[in-house]
């Protein structure tokens, strides 16, 4: 049997002399993995299909003990192009595909993920990076997975949070209040930064446009999400080194 699906492309590696191993997304199967034959050296049946961040009609067939389904052919349906427009965009496009795949893994449909991801490529495709679109994207990952932390009260005794500067923990799963030890903890965040960053999950999930955060909450909320996601991660994303390196605020 031929199954047939919209798919993301996460990632590709080169086996053999002409052959290609396929990771995808899809939101009727989840995360899938699959063998192209003769990929590299024939164009005829996936051409350019295969490129990381495409979204493609895939087409497989699973194999009764193998690990790897077989592909069968793929259409091209969105290449992507303004993804590669500079370094910044390519990694931060390349950053979320990670994500997706080493928090949820191969866990069966993911209809939620799917178009979370497809409204973060096609953002970046036409917008470019941002803070702004990074912090939206794992945010929203992070709930998705159920790691997101407490934000706008104390994760311990569940209380209100003081004004001005909150300890954040990640091995605490979010900010605490003074009594139950916030003000001795590393990580200090403005009160005002927590309620940006709990506004953005009461908004859509696929909603990229329209938001603009103050620098402070911009450079506070970056160290917030990255405590919270390493946490859960079994390593850390092959991207994040180069994207910790790229200044990816071009706001003024």
């Amino acid at each position: 049997m031929i199954h047939a699906a919209t798919a993301i492309i996460l990632r590709h590696s080169d086996y053999g002399e002409a052959d290609r191993i396929v990771s995808f997304l899809t939101a009727e199967h989840g995360h899938i993995k699959g063998f192209a034959r003769s990929a590299r050296s024939s164009r005829r049946r996936f051409g350019a299909a295969l490129e990381p961040l495409a979204e493609v009609g895939m087409h497989w067939k699973v194999r009764p003990g193998r690990e790897l389904v077989d592909l069968r052919e793929a259409d091209l349906i969105n290449l992507h192009h303004g993804l590669r427009r500079d370094l910044p965009t390519l990694t931060l496009a390349s950053y979320g595909c990670e994500l997706a795949e080493l928090l949820f893994g191969e866990s069966g449909p993911a209809p939620e993920l799917f178009a979370l991801l497809q409204a973060f490529l096609n953002h970046l495709d036409v917008e470019g990076s941002s803070v702004e679109a990074r912090l939206l994207f794992e945010l929203r990952i992070l709930e998705l997975a159920g790691y997101v932390p407490h934000l706008q009260h104390c994760a311990a005794c569940f209380g209100p949070l003081p004004e001005g500067a909150v300890g954040f923990s990640a091995a605490s799963n979010g900010s605490l209040c003074p009594a139950c030890g916030g003000d001795g903890l590393q990580i200090q965040v403005d009160r005002l930064t927590l309620g940006s960053l709990g506004r953005i999950l009461r908004t859509p999930l696929t909603s990229f446009t329209g938001f603009r955060l103050s620098p402070r909450s911009r450079s506070e909320g970056q160290m917030v999400l990255a405590e919270a996601i390493a946490r859960h991660l079994s390593r850390p994303p092959k991207s994040l080194t180069l994207l910790a390196s790229l200044i990816l605020d071009r706001q003024h």
